[in-house]
């Protein structure tokens, strides 16, 4: 539990300003100059011949006959031929890809305010921001969770009408980064859309159109690129490795939610960039799209993404083989920890083979076989089952092989890594403020918040000599303190000590001076017979 005091609080609102997320592909209002955008030329089809001399063919006649055609001739013939089928099959493909995204994708507008991690009983300035979106079947929209996170409100509008609609988040999963949107006057919005159909995942090379409303204009783009790499990314968002597709089209704030689309169906759903990089953009893939709908179908809200809870070394090296007793015949990956929330910790220990998955073989390096020539890390195979599912794991034991079923679940890390959508629990006592360690706390102290956080921060072991378990227990040791001093043991070795009764007197006035309206955050607040209520109660009738 982190101790802050109120006065360090204010202090590093006034001196840290909010930094801007390259990888987040929300709008901003205010228009930012952006480069135009290049699409990527097909690939010529001149690479698929090889040219010979014309002088030197010319030469084989006959006496009776003219001389031989010439087959560089015929060559650049059927060059230009495939050049303009090539040109005429990309003509088409555009045509419908547009053709699909006038009555589909929709532009979104999105008002939000986020919560300050140093001051948690208030908001940030709110602000406002664009997104994409596209129609599913059972009139449901998809978007990127970035663009409706930590919403206050969110509207719609479909192409070739001034007017929008107000539209509700029916599910969100930030680790995934999608969002499924529903709208409220619902006949009048969808008179006239289409939805569209998730279709597979793209082969390399193969052209893809990505459709949205990028900054820079406020009509529909389609901009054409093709696929590059299929393999698992850091989600931006979310903090997440899953499977993503590479493409050379240019993916630009605004276009965060559209579709990419091939033929006529779903390939993606454009979601990042690379910074730095020249035309390099991210989707979704259909298979992390499908998990994530199919979940909200079957339970009502988003389910998360499984996780075997190991971490694996590689085994490429034939020594390291040979001390764990694998064959030449086998493959596989070595056990380095695993998480004690998890399913395998009771099955498997620390220094086992994995060696294959759901009967899948897994390779020296963490690999399993994807499509011919393919291949993509283990990680993907147990991130696509559903919560509570079971795998069949193949494991080397002290050299003998053993197969297990483990259950797999999504498991939450002990420092959360995000908190969209949702407020921020606090609680005051005598001027310090205690939160929850958090990721986005940490990251108010910007990128470097190792050495930039004050020394003042401390996490908090012990009230009274109890050890304690999370935020709503400190609270509760505090509030139902019987003894005349409160003791408070820090990580750090330091102790702090305060005469409780006048901690409490204090705790009142020190909200009234700086105007914050409760003690604690609403989700502390229990039973309304508690003393902690009562204390909280009177906080907000001496503020008022």
């Amino acid at each position: 539990m982190l101790l802050r005091s109120i006065r360090t609080a204010e202090h590093l609102r006034r001196r840290i300003s909010a930094s801007s997320v390259s990888a987040y592909l929300t709008s901003p209002s205010l228009l930012s100059r952006v480069s135009p955008t290049t699409e990527s030329a097909p690939p010529s089809p001149n690479s698929r011949f090889y040219y010979s001399n014309p002088r030197n063919e010319n030469r084989h006649t006959t006496a009776s006959s003219s001389p031989v055609s010439s087959p560089w001739r015929i060559s650049v013939r059927h060059m230009s031929r495939r050049r303009k089928a090539a040109k005429g099959s990309s003509a088409a493909a555009y045509s419908s890809a547009v053709d699909l995204a006038m009555d589909s994708v929709v532009k979104i507008f999105t008002v939000s305010t986020s919560p300050s991690y140093f001051l948690p009983w208030q908001n940030k300035s709110q602000r406002e921001s664009m997104g994409s979106g596209f129609v599913i079947s059972g009139r449901r929209i998809i978007t990127n969770a970035h663009v409706v996170a930590d919403h206050s409100f969110v509207l719609v509008r479909k192409h070739g009408s001034p007017i929008k609609h107000r539209a509700k988040v029916e599910a969100i999963g930030h680790e995934c980064d999608l969002a499924v949107l529903v709208i409220d006057d619902s006949e009048v919005f969808w008179e006239g859309m289409n939805s569209l159909e998730l279709g597979d995942i793209p082969l390399l090379r193969e052209e893809v159109f990505v459709v949205g409303y990028p900054q820079g204009g406020d009509n529909i783009s389609v901009t054409k690129g093709v696929v590059s790499r299929v393999e698992p990314t850091q989600y931006v968002h979310g903090a997440t490795q899953l499977m993503a597709i590479q493409i050379d089209a240019a993916i630009n704030p605004g276009n965060s939610g559209g579709p990419a689309i091939m033929g006529n169906r779903v390939a993606g759903v454009a979601f990042q960039n690379l910074a730095g990089g020249e035309n390099i953009g991210y989707i979704i893939p259909t298979p992390v799209i499908k998990h994530f709908i199919n979940g909200v179908e079957e339970s009502g809200k988003y389910t998360g993404f499984c996780s075997m809870g190991v971490s694996c070394q590689p085994m490429e090296n034939a020594q390291i083989r040979s001390i764990y007793q694998m064959s030449s015949e086998m493959t596989g990956v070595l056990i380095s920890k695993i998480n004690p929330l998890s399913d395998a910790h009771r099955i498997l220990k620390k220094e086992d083979v994995i060696l294959a998955f759901d009967g899948v073989p897994i390779g020296n390096d963490g690999t399993v076989p994807l499509r011919k020539k393919e291949r993509i890390t283990f990680d993907h195979m147990v991130s696509m089952k559903k919560p509570d599912e079971t795998a069949m794991v193949k494991v080397l034991m002290e050299g003998k092989e053993h197969e297990f079923s483990i259950t797999l679940r999504p498991l939450q890390p002990l420092v959360p890594v995000h908190l969209f959508d949702q407020l921020p629990s606090y609680y005051i006592f005598a001027g310090f403020v205690f939160v929850p360690l958090t990721q986005p706390y940490l990251h108010e102290y910007g990128e470097d918040w190792y050495n930039t956080c004050p020394a003042d921060c401390a996490s908090v072991k012990k009230v009274n000599g109890v050890e304690v378990d999370n935020l709503r227990h400190l609270c509760q040791l505090i509030e139902n303190c019987d003894t005349e001093n409160l003791k408070l043991d820090l990580d750090d070795g330091r102790v702090l000590a305060l005469k409780y009764q006048d901690a409490r007197l204090a705790t009142s006035l020190i909200l009234k001076r700086h105007r914050i309206a409760s003690a604690m955050s609403s989700d502390l607040l229990i039973e309304q017979n508690n003393p902690a209520t009562e204390l909280a109660a009177s906080c907000s009738a001496a503020v008022v």
